[in-house]
């Protein structure tokens, strides 16, 4: 024990440092990704042609058909 103490950092704290350091990196890119995530709109404003057209026609098949 006091041969650790008189080197310095025992190999044990140096293991632990070198895992926050790799902890702290990944938290640091979960950041990154989680801020060019929320700048991406989660909606389009534009309705696609193609999904606009078939609705439009039952409605227009509904209104043809009701009495």
């Amino acid at each position: 024990m006091e041969h650790e103490l008189r080197m310095g950092l025992s190999v044990w704290s140096i293991v632990a440092i070198v895992c926050n350091s790799v902890v702290g990196v990944l938290i640091l890119i979960l950041f990154v990704v989680l801020y060019k995530a929320c700048k991406v709109p989660s909606h389009q404003e534009k309705v696609p042609v193609f999904t606009a057209e078939p609705e439009q026609r039952r409605e227009q098949r509904y209104l043809l058909a009701a009495p």
